[in-house]
């Protein structure tokens, strides 16, 4: 098979695994819900994510709406991933306060022995079951507190959490364009006080997707983040005509490094596949016993094996990823965890993958995110070293003034001297 071709069948078949979702292009409105009059005094935030903009992409790509704007407001040299920094774990690490270890999402794809059920980002009722998400969203914590929220998507915003999904929000597709977005965000914000959300949360998936494809190297992920950059100017522009008091936090749930994507690793000869749940992974795999007394030979005889990745028995991780067995709140976390050195990869189809990847450890440079913040809460020209993203909920909590009791691993005083006094 031509390397174009197996290309195209791959992504389309990525694109596939993220538009399973719904194609209801529909918006949908949680009814007999309003703003209390406390509520209706308080700022706005929209809080945007770019999947896959790494730290460095705003410079490395001249992006000049991003550079504006963060030089006006606050910079972060980079924004600290958790592990693994995958796209579903570290999107619900920023709206909980939590690391994935405690809030439940330990993987894209992983594996729960007590529902005796896989969970999958491609899995649709899945990913639309409130049950499987620990930690309160944003979006919750707001809408308990009586302050309406809106979603034009996130990882679980689809998701009836607690009882309670936001007051406005769009399933997951790739079919509306990005004026009809921006201009939804515009036409909520000029709702009756009443009925106008102060919470947003907006998604690009585009600089992944690219990225992934192509290398983060590539003209088409330069592409990409000039669409997003586009795209925030003409948001702020929207958003800005309707002289409200909104504060914008831009960030992305994790960097992009190319790897050794035509000959990945093949599944380690020491797993047997019938005595192990394997889900999908290329930068992190994950076994989970299907006996507990294969556990220990599997793992001598990795160790033995091992040459292009480190193998972690649960209780073995290292403590600074908040991964291992006293941090798996829901014994999700694999018996046995194989991390590949970069820029290796695992491919257990034996199959060529593509040169852009992440999920890697997150103090690795290119697994890196990113963090901008500016509007009437921040202050202005301040740029502050680099920090875990698990820090932003406290912040957003605090600029919205809603309050929470259940522990988080976030701290306020991280990000507090950003925020004018």
């Amino acid at each position: 098979m031509k390397k174009s071709t197996k290309l195209f069948f791959f992504v389309l078949s990525y694109l596939c695994l993220y538009n399973g979702f719904s194609q209801d292009l529909t918006q949908q409105i949680i009814p007999n819900r309003t703003n209390s009059q406390e509520q209706q005094q308080k700022p706005y935030v929209i809080l945007i994510s770019a999947d896959g903009f790494r730290a460095d992409f705003t410079d490395k790509y001249q992006a000049k709406n991003l550079r504006k704007l963060s030089n006006d407001g606050v910079t972060a040299s980079f924004m600290l991933p958790s592990f693994p920094s995958l796209t579903f774990p570290n999107h619900y690490s920023i709206v909980t306060g939590m690391y994935p270890s405690h809030h439940g999402l330990v993987d894209n794809s992983f594996y729960d022995a007590q529902r005796q059920e896989n969970y999958g980002m491609s899995n649709k009722k899945a990913v639309a079951d409130g049950s499987w998400y620990g930690g309160t969203p944003l979006w919750v914590l707001a809408e308990k507190q009586q302050m309406l929220s809106a979603s034009f998507y996130w990882v679980a915003s689809e998701s009836n959490i607690q009882g309670i999904l936001p007051t406005y929000y769009y399933n997951y597709n790739e079919k509306i364009d990005i004026d009809t977005r921006i201009q939804t965000v515009k036409n909520w914000l000029q709702l009756p006080e009443d009925k106008r959300p102060h919470i947003i949360t907006f998604y690009f998936p585009e600089v992944d997707h690219e990225a992934h494809t192509y290398g983060p190297d590539s003209k088409e992920t330069e592409e990409a983040v000039h669409f997003v950059d586009k795209s925030i100017g003409k948001l702020v522009a929207t958003v800005d005509s309707l002289h409200l008091p909104i504060n914008f936090v831009f960030v992305s749930d994790h960097g992009m490094t190319k790897v050794e994507n035509e000959h990945p690793m093949l599944l380690p000869a020491a797993i047997d596949p019938t005595k192990f749940i394997i889900p999908r992974g290329d930068a992190l795999l994950q076994l989970y016993a299907k006996d507990k007394k294969d556990i220990l030979p599997t793992y001598k005889a990795l160790k033995k094996e091992a040459k292009d990745f480190d193998v972690y028995l649960k209780k073995d991780i290292p403590s600074r990823w908040h991964y291992a067995k006293k941090d798996d709140k829901y014994n999700r976390i694999g018996d046995i965890l194989l991390v590949p050195h970069l820029p290796k990869v695992f491919g257990i189809t034996g199959k060529s993958t593509t040169p852009g990847k992440h999920g890697f450890d997150p103090a690795l440079e290119d697994m890196h995110a990113t963090f901008f913040a500016w509007g009437p809460a921040f202050k202005s020209q301040t740029k502050i070293d680099g920090f875990e993203n698990v820090n932003i909920y406290p912040m957003i909590s605090k600029i919205l003034g809603l309050k929470y009791e259940h522990k988080i691993d976030g701290k306020l005083k991280v990000l507090d001297g950003i925020l004018k006094k």
